[in-house]
């Protein structure tokens, strides 16, 4: 374990014992952190911060904050990070409003310089989000997401897995999974191709995806004939099917993070 004499450590934390705690770095009651992370300078970890291993918080970050909600009343609330996560200079995370409740992050996520996650935000893994985005409460950010720099979410939005959100953009409404969305305010201009290209979906399940953005935007139908085409000619496709599922729920309003589909949880499957 490497700590700098000038950080300042509660009794109450438990750390592993490779953690490494750089210059003048606050890490208060409550605090987990797991094998081999590290805090760079001037983190401060200010309450019941759970944090899994390997990760790495740059300067400035301030996690484990009271979350900035009128109906907070000093209950016990948490962060739950997970593993392998990447958090940039003068990020904001803070805990969530209820008692017992918790923001959460999962795994390998790289959260870019001064974004903010507000209270009860539940955010899934493999997410780039890019420089100054920001995330209001009990927004629900789904696995593989990529969120442009300097992108601003209302209270309440779902983005579904293996979306993409362009720069600038304000998202007032759900984005629907594997699709790109733009604009002030959002709204859905193509599907994420690259991203699931990179996710290894195969060819036929790409098409599958196009075709469905092409029957929900741009023939000109409403929303239930559009998701009644779309399930009738590809609902058989896992991943049309979660999409199908996804815009059929209300949006977000107290659930757990949405499950992501059997075919996408194992990395690289449906390779070409």
């Amino acid at each position: 374990m490497i700590i700098h004499p000038t950080a300042i450590i509660d009794p109450a934390a438990e750390l592993a014992d490779d953690v490494e705690i750089g210059p003048y770095c606050l890490v208060g009651p409550g605090v987990k952190l797991g094998a081999g992370c590290k805090l760079l300078g001037h983190v401060a970890l200010e309450r019941d911060v759970t944090m899994g291993e390997g990760c790495t918080v740059h300067f400035g970050a301030v996690l484990g904050g009271p979350p900035q909600d009128n109906k907070y009343a000093g209950e016990r609330t948490l962060v739950q990070i997970g593993r392998h996560n990447i958090i940039r200079e003068y990020v904001t995370i803070h805990r969530s409003t209820g008692e017992g409740s918790a923001t959460v992050v999962g795994d390998h996520n790289m959260i870019m310089a001064y974004c903010h996650l507000g209270h009860n935000v539940r955010m899934g893994s493999h997410i780039m989000m890019a420089n100054s985005a920001g995330v209001s409460g009990h927004v629900v950010i789904e696995d593989r997401a990529v969120i442009g720099g300097m992108v601003g979410f209302h209270q309440y939005v779902r983005v579904g897995t293996l979306a993409m959100v362009g720069g600038m953009s304000k998202v007032t409404q759900d984005v629907p999974p594997f699709m790109l969305v733009d604009g002030h305010p959002a709204r859905v201009v193509g599907t994420n191709f690259r991203g699931q290209r990179r996710a290894g979906m195969n060819a036929t399940v790409r098409d599958a995806i196009k075709q469905a953005y092409r029957i929900l935007y741009r023939e000109n139908r409403n929303r239930s004939e559009a998701l009644a085409m779309i399930e009738e000619k590809l609902g058989t496709i896992a991943e049309v099917r979660y999409l199908l599922d996804f815009m059929a729920k209300p949006s977000y309003a107290g659930r757990q993070l949405d499950p992501i589909a059997e075919a996408l949880a194992k990395e690289g499957e449906g390779g070409e």
